[in-house]
């Protein structure tokens, strides 16, 4: 699990593809105010995204948290047994962009590939409401998902948390406050999560321009998140400044080589591991974050599917299912 040296050569499907991007001359998302960079975000995803697939169901919900509620979708995968296993997903989009809806395909994905239920979360976002509100949102949903399970027609002791990028960061925290409380989480999948207080290491310093997520728009996304510096210190959003990683839930780590947040995802794999939680890290050569939203375009998406739901259906006990 160590720091592969960098900056790494980029997949030829991926170059090109970058190269494409790069053409077309969009502005990057810290030029938008949110509510474009939302919109933009939520057309633009479609275009190299896997095309959604039928699934037995997908139920929308409300989901109470705090004083209120957030939205949430239920999908349930073909070939799905109730009482079913249960992925609780929390997108990605640096906790300003992306939703439910941009995640649809994946998460039908998801529900048809491991013969299970995914609960997506449309989690409130920054600027309108900044740290630690997703954090709190997210693990409330985790609490309420287990409290109604026989509701959900869910297995309770076959949930797994998982997320990417900004909701990987926030499946982490989560995962750690369910092992506090003794939530019987399975696993956990994390997608080239954000665990890290700074922005400091070797490979935020090589894929800081020219690899899709730019080191300005990182910081243009946490400064809407983060209430000032200090919130950098809890570990809600640094995962890695948490004092105690025993007895936290099995992790499937999947990273891109060529993303600034690779090293800080190796880390954490790392400080899972010394705490001797079960973890599986698997990095993708020559890839760019956000490449798993690109299962259209990209064939080392469509493997980093197969590698989830293979996890997912070995965790779930659901490979046999026809």
């Amino acid at each position: 699990m160590a720091e592969a040296p960098h900056p790494r050569p980029l997949d030829p499907q991926v170059a090109d593809l970058v190269a494409r991007i790069k053409r077309a001359n969009r502005p990057p998302y810290w030029q938008y105010s949110p509510e474009e960079a939302r919109a933009f975000h939520d057309k633009a995803s479609k275009v190299l995204d896997i095309a959604p697939a039928p699934v037995a169901e997908a139920r929308e919900l409300a989901v109470p948290v705090g004083e209120g509620s957030i939205r949430a979708r239920l999908y349930t995968g073909n070939d799905t047994r109730e009482p079913a296993p249960l992925v609780i997903f929390s997108h990605g989009g640096g906790f300003t962009v992306g939703s439910v809806e941009t995640y649809d395909a994946i998460c039908r994905m998801l529900a048809n590939g491991a013969h299970c239920k995914v609960l997506s979360l449309a989690y409130r976002l920054a600027p309108e409401h900044r740290f630690p509100t997703a954090a709190e949102d997210v693990y409330a949903a985790w609490r309420w998902a287990f409290d109604r399970h026989a509701e959900l027609g869910v297995d309770a002791v076959r949930v797994v948390g998982m997320g990417d990028s900004a909701g990987g960061t926030l499946t982490a925290q989560a995962a750690l406050r369910a092992r506090d409380d003794g939530l019987p989480l399975a696993a956990q999948v994390l997608l080239y999560p954000g665990t890290s207080s700074w922005q400091d290491t070797d490979s935020h310093r090589a894929y800081a321009e020219g690899y899709l997520l730019d080191a300005k728009t990182l910081q243009w996304f946490f400064g809407l998140y983060l209430r000032d510096d200090a919130d950098r210190l809890d570990w809600r959003f640094a995962p890695l400044a948490a004092p105690d990683f025993s007895g936290a839930a099995p992790a499937f780590i999947q990273l891109a080589e060529c993303d600034p947040l690779v090293d800080e995802g190796l880390a954490y794999a790392r400080k899972l591991a010394a705490a001797r939680v079960p973890v599986e890290v698997k990095t993708y050569a020559g890839v760019v974050h956000g490449f798993y939203n690109m299962g259209g375009a990209l064939r080392a998406a469509r493997r980093a599917h197969r590698d989830t739901t293979d996890y997912l259906r070995s965790v779930f006990g659901t490979a046999n299912v026809t």
